[in-house]
């Protein structure tokens, strides 16, 4: 089996697939946005790597959201159930964690199928 990676880097890849599967790293939007604009950046990476994969949002399988404070999961869930669009959502966590810098108030990171 052959496993591809996207956009490696000496610490990381942004997407790793394996046996079917697409493995995204924690995708972050811009620092110092506000937690519905960095949820629509997020959303926004996660698109284009799934494309870039041979799949889409259609396909995920499982997501993990990590916000900076949980007063944001209504802000971050308004611009998530609009791309999700009420159809085909994947199993989900989400928790509240100190993320790499103050200025990011939202990390998500996804998993898809290949079709």
């Amino acid at each position: 089996m052959t496993i591809e990676r996207l956009h490696s880097g000496v610490r990381m890849s942004q997407a790793v697939i394996h046996n079917g599967i697409v493995h995204l790293a924690g995708q972050v939007g811009a620092p110092g946005e506000d937690a519905a604009a960095q949820t629509r950046a997020v959303l926004e990476n996660v698109d284009q790597l799934l494309a870039e994969a041979g799949t889409d949002k259609s396909r995920l399988l499982t997501a993990t959201i990590w916000l900076a404070d949980m007063a944001d999961f209504g802000a971050m869930n308004g611009v998530w159930e609009e791309w999700i669009g009420g159809a085909n959502a994947p199993t989900r966590a989400t928790g509240e964690v100190k993320l790499a810098t103050p200025d990011y108030k939202v990390e998500v990171i996804v998993t898809a199928a290949l079709p």
